[in-house]
């Protein structure tokens, strides 16, 4: 499966979701008092995800989610930087329909360990002959000499292009988050975060294409 197909299904699996909170949150009493018909929560979806999947501080060692209940949008997940999660809530409150944001984003530590940890699993993971093939960025090794990067490191200057693979970084603990296309490369993903110097634990959270399913 091309890369492109892996984003895709990302893209509905992230919509799936967030269509199942607002089945079970949204009632008829919400709907008769004013609340959103199915095809209005689909084009809110849709629009939080462009929104959210553009901004251009939105990257691989990042990670949001998110829910709609009634004219209300719940973001949640993880920010590497403080910026993206203010960012994702102004772009999110503009859409037409959506009349309030409630943003549970956790923005991670700034740490220079877990900046480390970043570079590290990245290089280990999108260097690795059998992954490499789920990031467009081909040609990023030329920025890991970036003076914004040699000097407050790979956080405030992260790998551009799509990577299906995200990488979540706190405290030293790793969480691999986004879609690959079989177990396989989910273990392989695994077992080079885990060989990564100074990573206490890694929680697989990728879910395999074929399957749906989450290691």
């Amino acid at each position: 499966m091309a890369v492109l197909n892996i984003r895709s299904l990302a893209i509905r699996m992230m919509c799936a979701i967030s269509f199942s909170l607002l089945l079970c949150a949204q009632t008829a009493e919400q709907k008769s008092a004013g609340g959103l018909s199915q095809d209005e929560v689909l084009r809110i979806a849709k629009e939080v995800q462009k929104q959210i999947g553009t901004l251009p501080l939105y990257g691989v060692f990042d990670d949001i989610h998110f829910g709609i209940k009634g004219r209300s949008v719940i973001l949640r997940g993880e920010a590497s930087r403080p910026t993206l999660k203010s960012s994702a809530e102004n772009v999110v409150k503009k859409i037409e329909g959506v009349e309030t944001v409630d943003n549970e984003i956790e923005v991670l530590p700034l740490s220079p360990n877990d900046d480390r940890i970043r570079a590290g699993v990245y290089a280990r993971i999108y260097g690795n002959q059998v992954l490499r093939r789920y990031t467009s960025n081909r040609g990023g090794s030329a920025r890991w000499s970036s003076l914004t990067r040699r000097t407050m490191g790979i956080t405030n200057d992260p790998p551009t292009g799509y990577h299906a693979i995200h990488i979540i970084v706190k405290n030293g603990n790793v969480t691999l988050k986004g879609v690959v296309d079989n177990s396989g490369d989910s273990a392989i993903a695994e077992m080079q975060a885990n060989s990564t110097p100074g990573v206490f634990r890694v929680d697989n959270d990728l879910y395999i294409a074929n399957s749906g399913k989450k290691e």
